[in-house]
């Protein structure tokens, strides 16, 4: 396990080979910190990325090749050390290959490589599947940084806005009590795009924002300026504070994945929001977090 930073004029950022999870994000003329710290008391991770499952499964197993598989929730590269691939002033990539101990529950050849990339006020988050195997490969990715909220002394979360950008309305898919979605889903209101931080909000587990409906959020002080603002491409995201612990954090969560729903029954290739990677080929993705 190593720990590695970038930095330039503006912000610095520091990466665990564990996970090749991003664990901070400071402005470098004031020293804040945008990244939640990892207390184990609300939630011990930072920045998790999640493959090759995003979300839950149903009973906690999937189907594929004819046979039955166990798998918590959100994969496993999470919990691997990553082989530092390069790095230069401003960019550094991670690597994680498919082994005996990954092909033993997940049996698919797969190369993943993970990248941070630093420009003045952002950080990109880049990530590449590649296929080395004989066939298609299954596979969902996401990403689950958490962000310090409230940010600044004397305040609570309650004080703060989520601004969805230019939208009326969000539309959320509803979970369950097993972590799986349901049939409902819930509609908000937005006032110039934003949404209250209520205690409440997040009662059901975390919003879980389909079928592409903005492709940037922002967290907001009360007065509405934005303090950071995560911009993606993935078709669909969550936005999750641990219920009933008024956690002083955030996620902003851009998915290419999504857990099962509590009536599905298919294989690993029919899993909703899932990919497919033929051999050969490479997938790629990103998303940025300005600050």
């Amino acid at each position: 396990m190593a720990v590695y930073e970038l930095k330039n004029d503006v912000i610095s950022i520091s990466m665990d080979s564990h996970g090749a999870e991003l664990k901070s994000l400071k402005k470098l003329d004031t020293g804040k910190e945008y990244m939640w710290c990892g207390d184990a008391k609300y939630w011990g991770r930072t920045s998790p990325v999640l493959f090759p499952f995003v979300g839950g499964l149903k009973d906690k197993e999937y189907r594929t090749k004819g046979k039955t598989y166990p798998m918590n929730q959100h994969g496993f590269a999470r919990d691997m050390e990553f082989e530092l691939f390069s790095q230069s002033e401003n960019e550094i990539w991670f690597i994680l290959k498919s082994n005996e101990e990954t092909l033993a529950k997940y049996p698919y050849e797969f190369v993943l490589k993970l990248s941070y990339r630093i420009k003045n006020r952002e950080v990109q988050v880049l990530w590449q599947v590649e296929n080395p195997g004989q066939e298609a490969l299954p596979f969902s990715i996401g990403g689950h940084p958490a962000f310090n909220c409230p940010i600044e002394e004397g305040t609570k979360q309650s004080d703060y806005l989520v601004d969805f950008g230019d939208v009326d309305e969000i539309i959320s898919t509803r979970l369950g009590e097993q972590g799986l979605v349901t049939g409902c889903m819930d509609v908000y209101g937005l006032t110039d795009g934003k949404l209250a931080l209520t205690e409440n909000l997040f009662d059901h587990d975390a919003l879980i924002i389909e079928d592409n409906q903005t492709k940037e959020v922002s967290l907001c002080r009360k007065d509405g300026t934005p303090y950071l603002t995560v911009r993606m491409e993935a078709p669909l995201f969550g936005v999750w504070s641990p219920p009933g612990k008024q956690a002083p954090f955030v996620c902003i969560e851009p998915w290419y994945g999504r857990c099962d729903s509590e009536s599905f029954d298919g294989t690993l290739e029919e899993r909703e929001w899932g990919n497919l990677i033929e051999p050969g080929e490479v997938w790629k993705a990103s998303y940025t977090i300005a600050i």
